[in-house]
């Protein structure tokens, strides 16, 4: 039976996150192209920071605005898709939580175009940390840097769940893997990878031997990067976790050495077959998803408030 009222974070402007609160609202109304979904639980992602902090001043955010651009859950109301009720399923992008109400909630009203059915015996907690991170990851290894087993892969931020993501990918695939990171005591957290490196913004001559490497940090460190990789090698910018968000005064002439590839990955295009795909590897090589932390959703400001202050180690999940 669904309910007529839900548990829903609902922000109009820019709000801290030990000011968010749970309020009540109307369980969506189900229409056609739309399947209503009981969210069971979702991971916490870096743009529903910015969206929450800043963002949520742009004129094309619709407001009042339900957050969350992911969210892991079974069909309540499959409308006039060809989806079933009960049925699991994961949803991300596409608008979520920002064109249109997103996860942080008890159900959400989402387009069939972004929801994907899914086979898995992760519970729903373990389930909710995979998809944005690893469709990200991902695309970024094969779509992007087309990963083989005989690459050495470079990950620049590896101690964020994009990074621990990667890391387990590459190594499940049989690639050689280095990580870093710009915090010495966190270099612990990077033993997936065969080689873990501190990070002191200058790498280059570093590394040999590295043939594909995914950048996290950004703008910030991109231009060396480039530079770790060897002749014939691709770099993928798909984080900015230096908060330097594009690069001014970039020459592709002088600042891409010669044979050297230069791309990026852009998450807004989640298919069926790759979300397939991933849960295919993932259950294959009985991956488990990173974890840093697991919040109920009573508890959500606490949740993005330890995110915002980055005290946490790994995906951040809250379970509905």
């Amino acid at each position: 039976m669904i309910p007529e009222i839900m548990k829903a974070v609902v922000l109009s402007k820019p709000t801290l996150a030990e000011n968010v609160r749970l309020t009540e609202v109307p369980v969506p109304q189900v229409r056609p192209g739309w399947v209503l979904v009981k969210v069971k639980a979702f991971g916490l992602n870096h743009s529903e920071q910015i969206l929450r902090l800043n963002e949520i001043r742009a004129d094309y955010i619709r407001k009042p605005l339900i957050p969350g651009i992911e969210c892991v859950g079974e069909i309540a109301d499959p409308s006039d898709s060809h989806f079933q009720k009960s049925q699991k399923i994961v949803a991300l992008m596409g608008g979520m939580g920002r064109s249109f109400d997103g996860s942080y909630a008890e159900y959400a009203l989402l387009p069939v175009s972004h929801v994907f059915s899914v086979e898995s015996d992760l519970s729903w907690t373990d389930m909710a940390a995979v998809p944005e991170t690893y469709f990200t990851a991902w695309g970024s290894l094969f779509e992007c840097l087309d990963l083989k087993k005989e690459d050495t892969l470079l990950v620049r931020g590896g101690t964020c769940a994009l990074g621990y993501a990667a890391i387990q990918i590459a190594k499940a695939l049989g690639c050689q893997v280095a990580a870093t990171t710009h915090k010495e005591k966190k270099l612990s957290l990077l033993e997936k990878a065969d080689k873990a490196v501190l990070d002191t913004g200058t790498l280059a001559g570093t590394f040999f031997g590295i043939t594909k490497a995914l950048e996290l940090v950004g703008p910030k460190t991109l231009r060396d990067t480039l530079r770790c990789v060897e002749k014939g090698g691709i770099v993928c910018n798909t984080g900015i976790l230096g908060g330097v968000y594009t690069l001014n005064g970039f020459d592709p002439i002088k600042d891409i050495p010669n044979g050297v590839y230069l791309t990026g990955f852009f998450s807004s295009y989640p298919a069926q077959q790759t979300m397939t795909d991933i849960f295919s590897f993932i259950n294959c090589h009985h991956i488990k998803p990173e974890i840093g932390a697991v919040y109920p959703l009573e508890r959500i400001s606490e949740a993005l408030f330890d995110m915002d202050n980055h005290k946490v180690d790994g995906k951040i999940v809250v379970k509905v």
